[in-house]
């Protein structure tokens, strides 16, 4: 098992960090960058480092020093539309810590890596002693995803049982442990 070092990014980590969130969405999600969900991908620092209640963990892998894993925490509650009204009205906007970008390179997946950094962005809300939840969306067709955040979770809606199928997004709250 790889000692992986995960910390705060900092403005040396924003290629690496961008490099892993892209192709991420280009290989796993099949959508590629789509200016409107991603627009935090091409300027991270704006969307992480800057505001003080964001932040965006790196994993280092030891052997090179690459960023193989992303995750990243905004007070941006969920928006409507696109999510249902319903879970805009209870995560608003600044009383919310959503988690993004959670992203592990595929040769790293399965050591541990992603609940490490679950754990750092969890802390990291608590510690900011304003968010009154943690909240996430996830796309279940990506393998593990539903697994792992049921794991870590609970499951407040699951689009797929909405009379139209909705856009088939899971929306999950998180245990700020306090």
């Amino acid at each position: 098992m790889r000692d992986y070092s995960i910390r705060a990014a900092g403005p040396d980590d924003l290629d690496g960090a961008r490099a892993v969130m892209l192709d991420t969405v280009y290989r796993d999600f099949g959508t590629g960058y789509v200016p409107r969900w991603h627009g935090d991908i091409i300027d991270p620092a704006a969307a992480y480092l800057t505001p003080p209640r964001h932040t965006l963990l790196v994993a280092v892998d030891p052997d090179g020093g690459e960023i193989v894993a992303t995750g990243a925490l905004d007070a941006r509650g969920p928006a409507h539309p696109p999510n249902p009204r319903h879970i805009a009205e209870r995560y608003p906007s600044g009383e919310t810590a959503q988690v993004r970008r959670l992203y592990v390179r595929p040769e790293h997946r399965r050591r541990g890596l992603a609940r490490r950094m679950v754990a750092g962005l969890l802390a990291f809300a608590a510690a900011d002693g304003t968010y009154r939840a943690v909240y996430l969306h996830t796309d279940p067709s990506v393998p593990g995803a539903e697994a792992f955040w049921r794991s870590l979770g609970k499951l407040v809606h699951d689009e797929r049982d909405d009379p139209d199928g909705g856009n088939g997004v899971l929306h999950f709250e998180l245990p700020m442990g306090r």
